[in-house]
């Protein structure tokens, strides 16, 4: 009688606990890219060009941008139409700046990355309103040429103005499918960022106790999304041309907020 009491009482609490998994957060927010043509511009920008490796072809250019079946497909494309532009390669992206932030809860993107020697596709985040790389950068996804593995990484002063890199580890890499639609994620906590693929968690990089400055600035305030499709740089090399248009296809992307 005993032991079976006890039995009952186990299964009530394994209840409880899965209840409460299932309870700790909760969808507030999300794109399926079910419009017809453009993306919302209430919620999305395209990303101005700058000078540093990764924004150095974005272009607002039609051809860069596409919804088909309901996702976003962003493009890396040769510049062989657009004479008042003088960048001889043209990059699609988008990001939430000044639209909308993200606090503490899991962020999850569905996308499928096609290959290409000198691609570089992203999902990360920076910090709205804060300068960088005081206020952090969240990287979430990225990908380079052929492999069949992406980066996770957390950049902030600490790592990039003081260089420590290892206390805590700050990056890692984890097993994707190639030929497929992948999740992305992380969740943001105060004390931690925790990444996953495909619903596996791959890699954490928590708060900790130093007297250097700057090491989690995640839990200051929001950070916006960044999605782009870019190209070449001194990381993920020369750009192949003849392998180009190349694209990325992103499904949607999800928000659960932490109660």
């Amino acid at each position: 009688m005993k032991t079976k009491f006890s039995l009952i009482l186990l299964a009530g609490l394994l209840a409880c606990s899965k209840s409460k998994q299932v309870q700790k957060s909760v969808l507030v927010w999300e794109e399926n890219f079910n419009q017809t043509e453009n993306f919302d511009g209430t919620k999305w920008s395209k990303i101005p060009r700058g000078p540093s490796d990764w924004n150095r072809h974005m272009s607002s250019f039609d051809s860069c941008y596409a919804i088909r079946d309901g996702k976003l497909v962003l493009r890396g494309i040769r510049n062989t139409t657009l004479a008042s532009d003088t960048s001889k390669y043209l990059t699609g992206g988008v990001y939430t700046k000044d639209k909308v932030g993200f606090g503490f809860g899991r962020l999850e993107i569905s996308a499928k990355l096609n290959n290409a020697k000198g691609a570089w596709p992203a999902f990360w985040m920076l910090a709205q309103g804060r300068k960088y790389p005081q206020g952090g950068e969240i990287d979430i996804m990225e990908h380079l040429n052929y492999d069949d593995f992406a980066y996770q990484t957390v950049h902030s002063s600490y790592t990039i103005d003081l260089k420590i890199k290892d206390n805590p580890k700050h990056s890692a890499t984890a097993k994707i499918n190639t030929n497929d639609f992948n999740t992305y994620a992380v969740e943001k906590h105060k004390d931690s960022l925790v990444f996953f693929v495909n619903d596996k968690r791959t890699f954490a990089y928590p708060r900790i106790q130093t007297d250097k400055p700057g090491q989690y600035p995640f839990s200051e305030g929001d950070h916006y999304l960044l999605l782009d499709m870019q190209l070449g740089g001194n990381w993920v090399g020369a750009i192949e041309p003849f392998q180009l248009p190349v694209e990325m296809e992103i499904d949607w992307v999800k928000f659960y907020k932490f109660k």
